[in-house]
């Protein structure tokens, strides 16, 4: 296709060009035993019938936010936490900051903060004879979020 722009292969983002901080109770953690991590927003909707159509609307009406990761087995701060939740009843929120930053993409760095999160599970104890080293799962809720640092507009977008 003639003028057809297309994205230059350098400013795909590398995946492992990444920080991860965690911070509880005001103390901030380098998360950096992190191998992968997601936070979603889902849109809440409601069905809106409408009159003269057959096709119903439909209307956001709320959000919801999740995440999900997996880290190197090889801290205690989150079972700490949790263990303090089950002796005190005091439950634990905290925030993650993610950096994203290749410096070998045009597109620059990009940070998110992830507030209010909280854990829906947490692994207690875990080993595997079989394995090479341990990982484990974490996964919660986030009640909000922003964006202090964005990513540059790539030309032709």
């Amino acid at each position: 296709m003639d003028g057809n722009i297309t994205m230059a292969s350098e400013n795909a983002v590398s995946a492992k060009m990444a920080e991860c901080y965690l911070t509880i109770n005001g103390r901030r953690f380098n998360f950096m035993n992190m191998i992968d991590f997601e936070a979603t927003v889902e849109k809440k909707k409601s069905s809106v019938p409408i009159l003269g159509r057959p096709m119903e609307g439909n209307k956001a009406i709320g959000l919801k936010g999740t995440f999900s990761g997996k880290a190197h087995y090889n801290q205690s701060i989150m079972r700490k936490a949790l263990t303090e939740y089950k002796d005190t009843g005091a439950d634990m929120y905290f925030d993650v900051m993610i950096r994203n930053n290749d410096p070998s993409s045009g597109v620059g760095a990009q940070t998110v903060n992830i507030l209010g999160c909280n854990t829906d599970k947490i692994t207690l104890a875990k080993f595997d004879a079989a394995g090479e080293w341990l990982e484990e799962s974490m996964e919660g809720t986030f009640e909000d979020w922003n964006m202090p640092e964005l990513f540059t507009e790539l030309k032709g977008i």
